[in-house]
């Protein structure tokens, strides 16, 4: 009697186990119920009839990645590339991932390839190295078309390398060369052309400046002789005026005969000095007459 519930809790174990599915979050879990699809399990506590269901699926439905062997491809202008990517993909339908192919993962990384191979093909190999984006976003676009009836979702396809032939790669690196050498030769004499328009550009505002300058001082020299013609005018004038107020007073037209008297015998002392000869007039009484005479001419004005 014993042995027989020892044997009735080992299978009331095995039957619970058989009943009672736990799945993980992130996971999708396919019941064939004699071995006929019958539904998919979410994540969490689930009740399954023992002996006629059975798990026949298991899959994550978390990201994966996926890296694509590198295969070689022919541009445009015929030249043979290898490429290789990584692709991102996401099962979103347990049912059609088991069923709608024998093989999904096998499915889209052929199809990721030969999506490639065409868009390579299409373009030329400079452009090939530019429209990696654009190659990217075609591929994914290609897989979305087809990757719904497989239960998948292709999120995302990255290029990781493009490597040409050797013979290419030395042609393309002359090539960077010479465009690096061109720019800096570009830079050099453009760099020279500013440096003359810089220095010409010195000059003639070195050549402005020194002409204001010039212009500035013969302006300020004209003001100068002016201004001392003007004080040598005003005082002459000032002068004259003294003396003829000199005159107007009492005694006044004697001092000045008597100055212009004076005047006259100093410059006739001075008249015609040089070395120790003296030149003197024919007549030297005619001296008193031509003082006599100033005198006169004082006198009238």
């Amino acid at each position: 009697m014993e042995a027989f519930y020892i044997i009735l809790g080992v299978f009331a174990i095995i039957l619970a186990s058989q009943t009672i599915k736990i799945v993980p979050q992130q996971n999708a879990w396919v019941i064939e119920r004699f071995g006929k699809y019958h539904e998919t399990l979410q994540p969490g506590l689930n009740i399954v009839v023992p002996f006629m269901d059975r798990i026949a699926y298991r899959h994550r439905l978390t990201e994966f990645p996926v890296d694509i062997a590198p295969q070689v491809c022919i541009t445009r202008d015929n030249t043979q590339v290898q490429v290789d990517g990584v692709l991102y993909y996401q099962v979103t339908d347990a049912a059609r991932a088991s069923y709608g192919t024998s093989n999904y993962l096998a499915a889209i990384t052929m199809l990721a390839q030969t999506a490639l191979r065409s868009e390579c093909g299409k373009r030329d190999l400079d452009k090939l190295l530019e429209d990696r984006d654009a190659i990217n976003r075609t591929v994914v676009f290609a897989l979305d078309e087809a990757s719904p009836n497989w239960g998948v979702k292709v999120l995302r396809y990255e290029i990781k390398d493009i490597t040409p032939p050797p013979q290419v790669l030395a042609s393309m690196q002359k090539q960077i060369t010479a465009e690096r050498e061109k720019r800096a030769l570009i830079a050099q004499s453009e760099g020279k052309k500013q440096e003359e328009i810089n220095l010409a550009e010195g000059k003639m505002t070195a050549s402005i400046r020194e002409s204001e300058g010039s212009k500035q001082a013969a302006i300020n020299n004209a003001h100068g002789e002016a201004e001392a013609l003007m004080l040598v005018a005003n005082a002459t004038a000032e002068s004259i005026r003294m003396v003829a107020n000199a005159i107007q007073t009492e005694g006044g037209l004697t001092a000045v005969n008597l100055k212009v008297a004076e005047k006259f015998v100093d410059a006739f002392g001075n008249i015609a000095k040089q070395g120790n000869t003296m030149i003197l007039p024919t007549n030297a009484a005619d001296i008193a007459g031509l003082v006599a005479t100033a005198m006169q001419v004082v006198k009238k004005g």
